[in-house]
């Protein structure tokens, strides 16, 4: 009868093996060295807060404080859709999107330039968007917002761009009998 002594043998080997093979992957930490005096200090961690919360209904927890929205107004999301009028001005757009916001248009000469301005068909429509980006979009890229928090004020006031001098836009020079010839020629580029 074999006896089942080579089998146990076998079984040491791999546990041998599997143990030595443990061993090799099992790393010490290394030693902290002292940190330098001048002054690096780690910053200290902070016990979570507590935000008081009430339960509405059987599964739902609402956080009593206040969304950033609500506390900076201009980040309220808004969707809004103008009535159709026929005549249309960016003024009665910036007003009627600003009813409800908590906040007012002012007044003033440059604000009368931009109320005078008619309303784009794109922008009888707009959002759902933040109300920033809602009054940025209907004023457009040539007017800076100005908001004044304490009165609750939105101003806009025209962006100094440099423009171009207007000139006669120069006429292309070339044979009018030969079209093809007034083109340039493209030079080959070399790698």
């Amino acid at each position: 009868m074999p006896s089942t002594r080579p089998y146990c043998r076998t079984a040491c080997a791999c546990l041998a093996l599997a143990a030595s093979l443990v061993a090799g992957c099992a790393t010490t930490a290394p030693s902290s060295t002292p940190a330098d005096s001048s002054g690096a200090v780690e910053p200290a961690i902070s016990p979570p807060q507590y935000i008081p919360v009430v339960r509405y209904g059987r599964y739902t927890l609402v956080e009593l404080e206040p969304t950033e929205a609500q506390r900076d107004l201009l980040l309220q999301v808004i969707e809004v859709s103008l009535p159709d009028i026929v005549q249309a001005t960016v003024g009665d757009a910036l007003n009627h999107v600003l009813r409800r916001s908590g906040y007012r248009l002012c007044s003033g000469p440059e604000t009368d330039a931009l109320d005078a301005l008619p309303l784009p068909a794109a922008h009888y429509r707009i959002g759902p968007m933040v109300l920033r980006d809602a009054l940025l979009t209907l004023a457009g890229p040539a007017w800076s917002l100005h908001v004044e928090e304490g009165a609750r004020v939105v101003c806009f006031t025209s962006a100094t761009i440099p423009a171009e001098p207007a000139g006669a836009i120069p006429s292309p020079v070339g044979n009018a009998d030969n079209p093809a010839a007034t083109l340039p020629l493209a030079e080959a580029v070399q790698p």
